[in-house]
């Protein structure tokens, strides 16, 4: 989601117009206290101890900043927040300095933060946040307000994103970035045209796609498409589902959409939690973590919505395409205008360990980009398990457990990774194409939902997905990992 200079220009023109008509007393963006110390604690948090607390100063002086017409006005308001300063002043300040193009201001904002932290970090707002994160959470007990009236001028939808959202929110608000876009100013592929594997003659056989099969209906989405995307809703083999692409942290995963009888409608937000983009509901606005697949802002946290993920696979078309000769892959006819070459989209990007977008976390036991295979499953929520893709390519059949779920990955001769519930079975042996042994010499047939015994025996494949190294740790830092 790469931020636009011209685009912050102009939201910055839109801010200054906005502001310049709202006076600075207005009650309305007062905040509204709360008891010093009172907690608001959410799973996700960075560290222990989350304080909403009491500010002084009115929401409207820290926007204020915006319209500062001379150095004087902004050295009168930040000399104001000083005497009255609160510790819930770092986010919206560090926010503010990745908005405005008044120099003087953002070089204002950081000698005051680095006053107050006694830090020593300079004038990059990525290192501010990143220190922000490490800290107890103490925002302000209007925070929320602060950012539905920020982004409410990029996008009005995105008010309701944050507005009245404070105590709802089970991830840090200081940590939900703007990635850059409006809502679903990266377009969603919504029911796409698919054509036969003959007809695809855009496609080499060295081409990425991710793989799906469900109840027979095997589809391919080539990574070249899906990166412009970055999600796809649809019915595959008679179940609704939303494929969600996170071109940032690396991952693809499939969810069903519909649950105990009640679809969601789902789409990309334009911001991003931890580098991973998050995802919003139609219906009523709540954002939802891609990795987890479940709201973590807005109404529909607490109700127990957990949208179930589907096995997917990272491979070829060559391969995939000969191991399902009946698939249907996307068509480039996708309504929009993109160059869709191979290795087109993101190109800088993948190209580089660098990130567009730092998390609270460093963890240099495998390089940022290096892809690991992830695995959680819902009945063992504290354990997460990541593989080196690297280990798996050297170990075409390896034997682990998550909580109390053994699995059995095979990887296949093109890398490609595949995981299975053995349910008491040893996989011993494998040929990198079509038939894995076990300990007794049975053959098992390698297909995409099972492995499959002469006798009609069944071992289930089990959800698991590909990430980036610093995308999976970053949602899960207490991850076991395998190398």
């Amino acid at each position: 989601m790469p931020v636009s200079i011209a685009a912050i220009a102009m939201i910055v023109r839109r801010l200054v117009r906005l502001f310049a008509l709202v006076p600075l007393t207005l009650a309305a963006l007062i905040l509204s206290p709360v008891p010093n110390g009172a907690t608001q604690e959410g799973p996700a948090a960075a560290v222990e101890g989350t304080r909403a607390i009491e500010a002084d100063m009115p929401l409207s002086a820290l926007l204020g900043l915006f319209v500062a017409r001379s150095p004087q006005q902004i050295a009168d308001t930040l000399a104001s927040l000083d005497r009255n300063w609160s510790d819930g002043y770092y986010a919206p300040l560090i926010e503010i300095t990745g908005f405005t193009s008044n120099n003087r201001l953002r070089v204002a904002i950081f000698e005051l933060l680095e006053k107050r932290s006694g830090e020593s970090l300079g004038t990059d707002f990525h290192d501010w946040f990143q220190w922000l994160w490490n800290q107890p959470e103490a925002i302000t007990a209007d925070f929320d307000g602060f950012k539905s009236l920020l982004y409410r001028v990029v996008d009005p939808r995105f008010e309701r994103y944050f507005a009245g959202r404070q105590q709802t929110a089970e991830i840090r608000l200081d940590e939900i970035r703007w990635g850059g876009v409006v809502q679903d100013g990266i377009p969603p592929l919504r029911s796409p045209l698919m054509m036969p594997a003959a007809e695809a003659d855009y496609l080499d056989d060295s081409n990425i796609v991710f793989g799906l099969e469900i109840n027979g209906d095997a589809r391919a989405y080539p990574k070249r498409i899906l990166a412009w995307h970055e999600m796809f809703t649809d019915t595959v083999g008679g179940v609704e589902v939303a494929g969600v692409y996170c071109t940032l942290c690396g991952t693809v995963i499939p969810y069903v959409t519909r649950v105990d009888g009640q679809s969601y409608t789902l789409g990309t937000s334009g911001f991003l939690y931890r580098s991973n983009k998050l995802m919003y509901d139609a219906a009523t606005q709540s954002l939802w973590s891609t990795m987890r697949g479940v709201p973590v802002v807005g109404p529909l946290v607490g109700q127990g919505v957990v949208l179930p993920s589907l096995a997917i696979v990272t491979t070829t078309w060559g391969d995939w395409k000969r191991r399902h000769p009946d698939t249907t892959v996307l068509s480039l006819e996708t309504g929009h205008r993109r160059d869709y070459g191979e290795g087109v989209a993101y190109r800088r990007y993948f190209a580089t360990d660098d990130l567009m977008f730092n998390t609270p976390f460093a963890d240099d036991r495998l390089a940022n980009k290096q892809e690991v295979l992830g695995l959680r499953f819902a009945g063992a929520p504290e354990d997460q398990l990541a593989i080196d893709t690297a280990f798996l390519a050297a170990n075409p059949v390896y034997r682990d457990a998550v909580g109390f779920q053994p699995v059995a990955i095979l990887t296949d001769t093109s890398g490609a990774n595949r995981v299975y519930d053995p349910a008491g079975v040893t996989l011993t042996d494998y040929d990198g194409e079509a038939l894995a042994t076990d300990s007794e010499g049975t053959a098992w047939q390698v297909a995409e939902e099972a492995l499959i015994a002469p006798d009609g025996r069944r071992l289930e494949r089990l959800p698991a997905h590909r990430a980036f190294w610093f995308g999976w740790h970053a949602a899960f830092p207490q991850t076991r990992l395998v190398q």
